[in-house]
């Protein structure tokens, strides 16, 4: 692709996702490369908002997240979003970068605030391949 994409950022409302959405702005800001953003109630929503928008954009980044309570739900949700994101990025030719942290609490979601950077860098990579 030799034209400047155009990114999708989903985004959870659910737990406090700011600092994974900023390190993933951040970085498409710095590359000047044109994005734009929604807002989910939850992370669970995140895999058809990126289906009912996959033909407007060229790669999509997907924040949230999922803190382990005490029923299996993390478990389930977790792998549902997984293979939701996987079905739409196989489905339409399309990347996906997953910032979807899956955590046992928030002190290892803080932790992981870079991983927003790694899904733009991961999208961008399959976008933009880099020769060897």
């Amino acid at each position: 692709m030799k034209k400047k994409p155009k990114i999708l950022i989903v985004k959870s409302r659910y737990n406090d996702t700011y600092q994974l959405f900023k390190s993933a702005s951040l970085i498409l800001e710095q590359k000047k490369i044109s994005f734009d953003t929604i807002s989910v109630n939850g992370a669970f929503e995140i895999p058809v908002s990126i289906s009912r928008n996959i033909k407007k954009y060229d790669g999509f980044v997907a924040i949230g997240i999922i803190i382990k309570g005490d029923t299996p739900n993390f478990n389930l949700i977790s792998q549902a979003i997984t293979n939701g994101l996987m079905e739409v990025a196989i489905a339409y030719r399309k990347p996906i970068g997953n910032a979807v942290l899956t955590c046992l609490n928030t002190r290892q979601a803080e932790q992981r605030n870079i991983k927003g950077k790694e899904a733009v860098e991961a999208v961008l990579d399959v976008l933009q391949p880099q020769k060897e």
